[in-house]
């Protein structure tokens, strides 16, 4: 069963749901930068619904820099595996269908900051 906070990032801010490998590749490789959300289990973890409290308000921050979906429970472990970033709750960032990087469990709000700046501006790998 989904928390009610994640829930809301897809029914009140219309953050697609990706449940599908296909449908991360074509949220990842559109131009720009995206954000997956991946919350894990939110009755295990009491992290998840902080993350997807403070997700909006990053995106707020950034002045849209980055659009955000949020990964189904179904393909949750393969995202984990091919980004490396493993634990949950987490915020793994994309631009033209690479991985820029994770940010794994809360954070306090400066270090999502200066992470997000870091992440926002590193030049892509070359190919």
């Amino acid at each position: 069963m989904t928390h009610p906070l994640v829930t809301r990032l897809t029914e009140e801010f219309g953050y697609p749901a990706l449940t599908t490998e296909a449908e991360i590749a074509a949220f990842t490789e559109a131009p720009g930068t995206h954000v997956i959300f991946v919350p894990g289990d939110a009755r295990r973890n009491l992290e998840t619904p902080d993350v997807a409290v403070v997700l909006p308000e990053l995106r707020q921050a950034f002045q849209g820099r980055f659009d955000c979906a949020v990964a189904a429970d179904s393909i949750e472990t393969g995202l984990r595996e091919s980004t490396g970033v493993l634990k949950t709750p987490s915020l793994i960032f994309f631009r033209d269908g690479q991985v820029l990087g994770g940010i794994p469990k809360v954070r306090d709000w400066s270090d999502y900051v200066d992470r997000i700046t870091q992440l926002l501006s590193q030049p892509l790998a070359a190919e």
